[in-house]
């Protein structure tokens, strides 16, 4: 019976393999720059290792799919929060390093210590730790606050879109460093080693346990949860979110979607200093009078237009489809297909399954008695509606937040993800064998009527994305 380990992708990934090695325990192919996300252990061919986003790793161990994993004390206290589980067993912190969260504010949004939230209702939360964010305006007693989950780029949206911010950073200097002004300390600890607990009870986990569990250092007697008290104040009126009535606001994506992004705003004749295929920053200044523009993560973006947020925005097809299979009367609709960012939303599986199709696949886990399809996918709407679709017998979503290659054969049977040359595919022993869905970047508005002193500016500027669009871009993911 194989041991199975879960690490940390992104900015964790080099550390903890420096910490590992520290132990003793030599992994190949975790850091070396290849797109695979199943390293190896040296000397070691019992033990399973997989890479995941740090926000799966406790969920991957509370569902006892992996028997050990490292993630951040965030993640870890996001999932137990709104989940207490016995099943998710806390072994040690690790010397990696602490890391906060931070309630923050914008330095003009009119909020400079925790004391200036009392009694203000409505104040708008937003953050990648929406659990976190909640327990704290409940400890905080704040009046009829909301906090809005987004897939990342939290400090971005105050002031004009929220009013505090739940972020990482290491330290005050760090918020600072992202534009915001922090309040409260939320959190703070090293990187945890877990276990899932019937592992601990059944197997012999000693080939991981007893060297990290052997290293010096991680003890901070401060790490932890530090909830506020309630904050005491009078009723205060809401904080001013006016700003011109005849401003149009657009949205620009980071990540793979900026270079085609770039491109198409370039062909349509608008600049945006401080956003091109090099480079951007969160509030690109733009060369058009009465157009303000802001730079946000792209499946955030059909969100955004649906609370009013943003009147235009720039995003992938793909997005805008797992945002109206979840709410299927949202006032949004795509006005511009922009023809860049173009890959193909397909269904994956193991190379080593001989089939060669969704049905010829279908057929086989039927023959082989499987009672339940496992799918997982950084789009569970849309990998529900394509599971009820193909008519699947019975199936389970498993949603995903990125580093997705690495599910599938042992923690799912199929894989929805974004394929454009399929060379991530090949590095993970991985196929597509059904292209359901061509994915373009694709400009984004509300159905509203838009108010007379923007209608103008509104319809011009989508005007000249669709002039625009008759020579699309060929840059993608």
């Amino acid at each position: 019976m194989s041991l199975k380990l879960a690490l940390p992708a992104g900015q964790m990934a080099r550390p903890t393999d420096q910490l590992l090695r520290q132990a003793g325990l030599i992994v190949r192919g975790y850091t070396d720059g290849s797109r695979s996300y199943r390293p190896r252990l040296d000397g070691r061919q019992d033990v399973l290792l997989r890479v995941f986003r740090e926000k799966d790793i406790p969920i991957q161990i509370a569902l006892g799919n992996y028997d050990v994993g490292i993630c951040s004390l965030a993640w870890l206290k996001e999932l137990l929060i709104r989940f207490p589980s016995e099943a998710v067993v806390q072994l040690r912190a690790l010397p990696l390093g602490p890391s906060s969260l931070y309630v923050a504010a914008a330095p003009d949004g009119g909020l400079s210590s925790l004391d200036d939230l009392a009694g203000v209702p409505g104040l708008r939360l937003v953050s990648e730790y929406p659990n976190l964010a909640e327990v704290f305006a409940l400890s905080a007693r704040l009046p009829a606050y909301r906090v809005f989950p987004v897939w990342g780029a939290a400090e971005a949206y105050p002031p004009e879109d929220a009013d505090l911010a739940v972020v990482a950073a290491s330290s005050e200097e760090e918020v600072r460093e992202q534009g915001l002004t922090p309040l409260y300390r939320l959190l703070v600890g090293s990187p945890w080693l877990i276990a899932y607990h019937r592992s601990i009870e059944g197997k012999d986990l000693s080939p991981v346990l007893g060297p990290l569990m052997a290293l010096e250092g991680g003890r901070q007697p401060e790490a932890g949860l530090e909830l506020p008290s309630a904050l005491a104040g009078p009723p205060r009126p809401p904080l001013a979110t006016e700003r011109p009535a005849a401003t149009v606001r657009l949205a620009l994506p980071d990540g793979h979607q900026q270079p085609s992004a770039a491109a198409i705003l370039r062909a349509a004749g608008l600049s945006c200093q401080g956003y091109d295929e090099r480079g951007w920053v969160r509030r690109p200044r733009s060369s058009l009078e009465g157009l303000e523009v802001k730079v946000i993560r792209p499946h955030d973006m059909p969100q955004q237009v649906a609370l009013g947020n943003f009147d235009l925005v720039i995003s992938g097809r793909d997005c805008l489809m797992e945002h109206l299979l979840c709410f299927p009367g949202s006032p949004v609709k795509e006005v511009v297909d922009l023809g860049g960012g173009q890959f193909d939303l397909s269904a994956v599986v193991s190379e080593d399954l001989p089939a060669s199709s969704l049905t010829d696949a279908v057929e086989l886990w039927r023959s082989q008695g499987l009672k339940t399809i496992r799918v997982a996918s950084e789009f569970p709407a849309i990998a529900d509606h394509y599971a009820r679709q193909n008519h699947f017998w019975r199936y389970q979503v498993i949603p995903i937040s990125g580093a997705s290659e690495g599910f599938v054969p042992e923690d799912a049977d199929l894989l929805i993800e974004g394929v454009q040359t399929g060379r991530t595919l090949a590095e993970n022993k991985l196929k597509a064998i059904d292209r359901f869905l061509r994915s373009t970047t694709c400009l984004i508005a509300s159905k509203r009527q838009p108010p007379p002193a923007k209608a103008e500016l509104l319809s011009q500027l989508i005007e000249r994305f669709r002039r625009a669009s008759s020579s699309p871009p060929a840059a993608g993911r």
